[in-house]
């Protein structure tokens, strides 16, 4: 089945197996730390890092010095700055057996620039699930420049993404078919499980809350006695669930473009679809009413959202043809058209640029252009493995729903996103399609509460297409300790959109200040 855009899932809570963990879980679910008076400095003692009785192969995994040397190639892009840095940390593939099979997190570390004035490692994720924080660090550090004056800045490939047991399921040729696929069934769905099936053993161990302990295995090695994170959009349900994991090691946590974990995942898609309808309609309203002639929808804005979205459900039936030989169906279509909308108006004109040759002349490669920066195909035809860690790392996390989830949700969706749904209900629903995946997880929804953690500034943005605001203020509700800072504008995530809130967001990480309750910022 293709995803129209590459989603966000909403990740319940997986509830620990009821086994006799012993000493493992003491480490897990019961060290808070001493936090002491400073947040970095001498590596801290193991037995502050270590509830007492701790697995002795888990307490030499915090142990453990990482060997940071220069990175092997230059995709750092000749950085004005320190040299970037790479290393592997050790975790555990299952931690409820510390002692056995071990396992590779890649990292990447930018140096502080003013060593002087150092506060410690400020750990990042760029969201997916799949996407790669060593890529966040190597090649987009300088878009976090203010941060990183005083913060080592550490990039890490969560499980399944990157360099990190790395899943990779599909063949570039099936890929291109499998994206392409108009009527998904499934049997579509099962053709990505058993290839997932076959090529990696260690998918019940890839979910999110098993990142996060090794998110905090990583604080330790670092030395750091407190946890300081930003993590953007899937990166907030890592950062919640280690708060809830490990509220006594939280630092200064900062959740932008929230995830939110209390509602039924079905409903969630159906809100997240609405507030992709609501930015769909705008820009094809837009067009309309501001580009005159130019705009490819015509004039008339009432009938905008309608003609651009039959004119991409057409596609299903008269499909274009790009240079390449490749068809750009109705799939490709939607995921072109709704991947470029995540980031709000300032990346309109790059799907006018499409829809313009595309509707006048029927030429496609624009367009098909757009849908391979959304799933992750390059140039030379190779795909990137965020597609199948998309996959992987979702259905370690999603409950199947049943069947009486499924139908309200579909009944929902054709009320509330019409236009956006209409081509297949069940790509939106579904994205991915766990049911056929080999096994079942146990995470169930739950609100997020971390009681006994630091202060977490969550932050939202009023028209936010792919996590709508109200998660942003269902989290920072559910929080014992959350505070709700709000950007008014559209697109996804906050922090390069508004100087207002890379501002308040600095202040936090660096000195502490949280922004007062009801804070707005304006987009930049």
């Amino acid at each position: 089945m293709t995803s129209r855009f590459p989603r966000f899932p909403r990740f319940p809570r997986r509830t620990l197996p009821a086994l006799a963990l012993g000493a493992s879980l003491a480490l897990l679910a019961g060290c808070t730390g001493s936090g002491g008076a400073g947040r970095t400095g001498s590596r801290p003692p193991l037995d502050d890092l270590v509830a007492t009785g701790a697995a002795p192969a888990l307490r030499a995994l915090y142990g453990q010095r990482i060997d940071w040397r220069p990175c092997p190639d230059d995709a750092d892009g000749g950085q004005d700055g320190p040299a970037i840095e790479c290393a592997t940390l050790t975790v555990p593939l299952d931690y409820t057996d510390p002692g056995g099979r071990t396992i590779g997190v890649a990292l990447a570390r930018l140096p502080a620039a003013d060593p002087q004035s150092r506060i410690g490692a400020l750990l990042v994720n760029p969201g997916g699930p799949g996407n790669s924080g060593v890529t966040m660090v190597r090649g987009d550090w300088k878009s976090y420049q203010g941060l990183h004056e005083r913060f080592d800045l550490v990039g890490f490939d969560p499980r399944g993404a990157g360099d990190t047991t790395p899943v990779h399921c599909l063949d570039d040729r099936t890929r291109d078919k499998w994206n392409a696929t108009d009527d998904p069934t499934y049997d579509h769905g099962r053709v990505l499980a058993d290839a997932c099936t076959a090529s990696h053993a260690d998918l019940p161990h890839l979910g999110t809350r098993d990142a996060a302990r090794d998110l905090d295995v990583l604080r330790g090695a670092l030395g750091e006695r407190k946890l300081d994170f930003l993590g953007l959009s899937y990166g907030t349900h890592l950062g919640a669930l280690y708060a809830e994991e490990f509220p006594g090691r939280t630092g200064r946590l900062v959740l932008d473009g929230a995830v939110e974990h209390g509602t039924d995942p079905m409903r969630l898609d159906v809100e997240q679809a609405v507030a992709g309808e609501t930015a769909f309609r705008a820009f094809a309203t837009s067009c309309a009413t501001d580009d005159g002639a130019d705009c490819p929808l015509g004039t008339d804005p009432d009938a905008a959202p309608r003609r651009l979205a039959d004119f991409l459900d057409g596609l299903s039936d008269r499909p274009l043809r790009a240079s390449d030989g490749r068809t750009v169906t109705a799939a490709l279509g939607w995921t072109a058209t709704l991947n470029v909308l995540y980031d709000g108006r300032r990346s309109w004109y790059r799907l006018l640029d499409a829809l313009g040759p595309a509707l006048g002349r029927g030429d496609a490669d624009a367009l098909l252009g757009l849908a391979d920066g959304a799933t992750g195909r390059g140039e030379n035809g190779r795909y990137a493995t965020v597609a199948d860690a998309y996959a992987a790392i979702s259905c370690a996390d999603l409950p199947a729903p049943d069947g009486a989830q499924l139908k309200a949700a579909l009944a929902d969706l054709a009320v509330q996103a019409p236009l956006t749904s209409r081509h297949n209900p069940l790509t939106t629903l579904l994205a991915p399609d766990c049911r056929p995946w080999p096994y079942r997880s146990t995470e169930r929804p739950h609100v997020v509460r971390a009681p006994g953690s630091a202060p977490v500034l969550v932050v939202g943005s009023t028209e936010d297409p792919v996590t709508p605001y109200p998660w942003a203020q269902r989290l920072a509700a559910g929080l014992e300790h959350g505070v709700l800072l709000t950007r008014d504008g559209d697109g996804h995530t906050a922090y390069d959109k508004s100087a207002c809130v890379r501002s308040a967001i600095a202040a936090f990480l660096e000195d502490g200040r949280m922004p007062a309750v009801g804070t707005h910022c304006p987009s930049d």
